[in-house]
């Protein structure tokens, strides 16, 4: 098969576990490029901390970001497409997250807003340094200029386990994913990475059997089941590399690479 576009998850996926982009899969990533591939990265990250890793490999094209609420062309930053959230929705999510002493913060295209930046606690403010991401105050929501696309709640596993269990009995007017052990995340109702990603594809007249996903968690899931090939790392959870078509190595063992180079460049 011949693949015209590469859709690759970031953390887990691309980067190993110290967030680093090795230079084994970098130069896997701009040899497939250099064929005529498009490399499009799909994040729960924003915009603005995944281009990076585009311009590090000198790559063009497009992100897919927030696990799909926003489409941005990499060298203008412009905002291709984007599933806006009704944010007086979020009040009964703010409530229960004050009230149960779970960390949250509210997404705009390229912000990120959170209670009190100043004050946040030692793994919060780790936690926002790994991902390159500075947070501002949350203003009122008459001042916010920018629609919303995201909301999320962090914290350690088991609270999260929790809060999953108990937003998931809700009516929920938005669509929720688990990104990460540590993250739950809220979005418009079609806002995910499977619904992005094939509208991308369709707008460049590219087949899903030409599109080969990569990725490692269960906001993974729907790119996986879009692409003609959906690849999990093994350091995915079961149910991820059960709605994939096979499972590579793991994010720490260069798996984007291996399986690159397995089918896409023969080796």
């Amino acid at each position: 098969m011949t693949y015209k576009l590469i859709a690759l998850d970031v953390d887990g996926t691309l980067l190993n576990d110290h967030h680093e982009l090795t230079e084994m899969t970098q130069e896997t990533l701009i040899r497939a490029s250099r064929q005529g591939i498009e490399i499009v990265l799909c994040s729960g990250r924003g915009p603005a901390n995944t281009i990076p890793f585009m311009e590090q490999m000198g790559l063009a094209g497009y992100v897919i970001t927030h696990n799909g609420a926003v489409t941005a062309e990499v060298s203008t930053r412009e905002i291709v497409h984007r599933f806006a959230m009704e944010g007086q929705g979020l009040e009964p999510f703010i409530t229960y997250c004050r009230e149960n002493g779970v960390h949250f913060d509210i997404n705009t295209a390229f912000g990120l807003y959170v209670d009190q930046p100043e004050g946040l606690e030692l793994q919060v403010q780790e936690m926002y340094r790994n991902f390159m991401m500075k947070p501002q105050q949350l203003p009122q929501w008459a001042d916010l200029t920018e629609p919303l696309v995201k909301f999320t709640a962090f914290g350690p596993l088991e609270q999260m386990n929790t809060v999953q269990q108990e937003w998931g009995n809700w009516n929920l007017p938005y669509y929720m994913t688990r990104s990460g052990d540590f993250f739950i995340d809220l979005m418009h109702p079609e806002a995910t990475k499977g619904t992005a990603l094939k509208r991308l594809a369709e707008s460049k007249g590219i087949q899903p059997s030409e599109v080969m996903a990569i990725g490692n968690y269960y906001n993974d899931i729907t790119m996986l089941t879009y692409a003609g090939k959906g690849i999990a790392m093994d350091n995915s959870p079961n149910e991820v590399k059960a709605a994939a078509d096979e499972v590579t190595l793991s994010n720490n063992e260069q798996g984007v690479a291996h399986s690159i180079r397995k089918h896409v460049l023969g080796e």
